[in-house]
């Protein structure tokens, strides 16, 4: 009986230890801060919600389709939107068509953050309440989807979308699913 105990004391904080590297090891080499979404290849959920400017006007997903979009998740309580919004800016400017959805957030506080910051979007979605964005599997603000012509949600980067960003992870997929547009839109 006593070895039975001795062996316990040394078996089970290595097979604890073996549990442990085999976790570690299986996560190795992936990136810690990507954040997979559910919604990766399907049709951005259904919604009916007023427009942060025009609350009489109601918008739905409707909205997200006939264009290849960037829909971008931000608020004013948020102070990596505003890092993020002179990219916004640029891209807009640029003729990237981009649609806010206002997280969680103060109609007036929201009104007065575009009018002070600029206003990169083309229409903003009021979720007061979080419900889109807990349909969409937000963690935070900022967030911002690629949306492609047919509302199907085609990639989510989280965080700030810095020009790098978007060079690199957006910006490719962007110009492929506009040339998958165009080309659709041809006799």
């Amino acid at each position: 009986m006593k070895n039975a105990s001795r062996w316990l004391i040394f078996a089970v904080p290595l097979a604890l230890f073996l549990a442990l590297a085999v976790l570690l090891f299986s996560r190795n080499g992936t990136d810690p801060s990507f954040l997979p979404s559910a919604r990766l290849g399907q049709a951005v959920p259904a919604f009916s919600l007023p427009s942060l400017a025009e609350p009489e006007q109601i918008l739905d997903q409707t909205l997200l389709k006939g264009h290849v979009t960037l829909l971008n998740v931000w608020a004013t309580w948020c102070v990596s939107c505003l890092v993020e919004n002179p990219v916004l800016l640029a891209l807009s400017a640029q003729g990237v068509r981009i649609i806010g959805v206002n997280y969680k957030d103060n109609r007036e506080a929201a009104l007065g953050w575009l009018v002070n910051n600029g206003n990169a979007f083309d229409q903003v979605i009021f979720d007061e309440n979080g419900s889109l964005g807990i349909d969409l599997g937000v963690y935070g603000a900022p967030e911002t989807y690629l949306v492609d012509a047919n509302g199907i949600i085609r990639y989510r980067a989280v965080g700030v979308l810095d020009p790098k960003a978007w060079q690199t992870e957006l910006k490719p997929r962007y110009d492929a699913l506009v040339a998958e547009f165009e080309q659709e839109q041809l006799p």
